[in-house]
């Protein structure tokens, strides 16, 4: 055992999620003596909330009574989307490159407060582009981690690692998970006494295909900014033949929402008059002609059901009177 362990002094970084896998993680380097900080990754396409992931990271800190930081990618995380070094899985998901920047982030945090070595909840196997053995290896590389990259769930199948050698880990108490179940996962948090993780749910919606068909039309279209990325999670989504963008409110919740966007002045809003419907954000145009169409679509979309021409509301009340569209011409121009 090492003089730093003996004396209290091991301190690691833990990537924290407070799922399942990394809270077991956390408890496994715990148990060793080892202090540990909690780093937590948010990005824009989280499927989570702050009432989500990020909570569960929080409510795992303060169970297992350690600090926590969130890190929050943004721009420089949708260039990597753009334009990954390593590719994208079955949809938009750029996994690796993804694993590369957020582990590279921990790197960074490991040198900034003086840790030994980070550790992670991954298991070998349990995601097929990421995780598995090649790929394991190539993200500690890249991001400056190998050697000091620490996987407690898998780590039987992995060579020593530096603080394992340094005699600051305990390889005997070091696991070798593998494969997609989490059975054993499981039965080790009963038999560790952690309770209250979250069901395995929501994730990225990069891997969601529809999500990513909205993704891939932004960005041929040019449309990079955090407010374009973040309204792709909202409404239905409509490309007019200009190339103008249109989004139209689901239910009540996405039409406040899409109202709150219309003060940074890159949308017009519309919204069908004296009659129930959606709010519908058209991507800021001076053509009259997209004005239009997008008003008709407007009323296409709601409880309008006369064939005479409406008024739609644009902007701050004026008003812009139209015929609707059929609902199988507005198909044709969703994304």
């Amino acid at each position: 055992m090492s003089v730093r362990k003996q004396a209290g002094m091991a301190k690691a970084v833990g990537l924290l999620s407070g799922g399942l896998d990394s809270s077991l993680a956390v408890k496994i380097i715990l148990e060793q003596g080892i202090e540990v900080v909690g780093l937590h990754f948010v990005t824009p396409f989280c499927t989570c909330t702050r009432k989500g992931c990020e909570n569960e990271a929080r409510k795992a800190a303060v169970r297992f009574g350690i600090q926590v930081r969130t890190v929050r990618l943004g721009a420089e995380y949708i260039e990597l989307i753009r334009a990954p070094r390593y590719g994208y899985g079955r949809n938009m998901n750029p996994c690796i490159d993804c694993r590369i920047m957020m582990f590279s982030r921990a790197r960074e945090f490991m040198e900034e407060i003086g840790a030994d070595f980070v550790f992670t909840g991954e298991v070998l196997n349990e995601r097929p582009m990421s995780q598995n053995f090649h790929a394991l290896g190539l993200i500690a590389r890249k991001s400056g981690l190998n050697g000091r990259l620490l996987r407690p769930l898998s780590a039987r199948f992995f060579d020593p690692t530096i603080p394992e050698l340094s005699g600051i880990v305990d390889r005997d108490k070091l696991l070798a998970i593998c494969g997609r179940s989490r059975k054993p996962q499981m039965a080790l948090a009963q038999a560790k006494g952690v309770y209250d993780y979250p069901c395995p749910a929501g994730g990225c919606r990069l891997t969601d295909p529809n999500f990513a068909r909205r993704l891939r039309d932004a960005f041929q279209h040019g449309e990079f900014s955090m407010t374009d990325i973040y309204l792709l999670r909202y409404g239905r989504h409509l490309r007019l033949p200009t190339g103008i963008k249109l989004i139209v409110g689901r239910n009540e919740q996405e039409n406040t929402v899409l109202r709150a966007w219309v003060k940074n002045g890159d949308y017009l809003v519309l919204e069908a008059r004296d009659v129930a419907g959606p709010v519908v954000l058209v991507k800021n145009t001076t053509s009259q002609a997209d004005i239009e169409l997008a008003a008709r679509i407007c009323l296409a979309y709601s409880d309008y059901r006369g064939g005479d021409s409406q008024p739609v509301v644009v902007e701050h009340g004026t008003e812009i009177t139209v015929p609707p569209i059929s609902k199988k011409e507005v198909r044709g121009y969703l994304i």
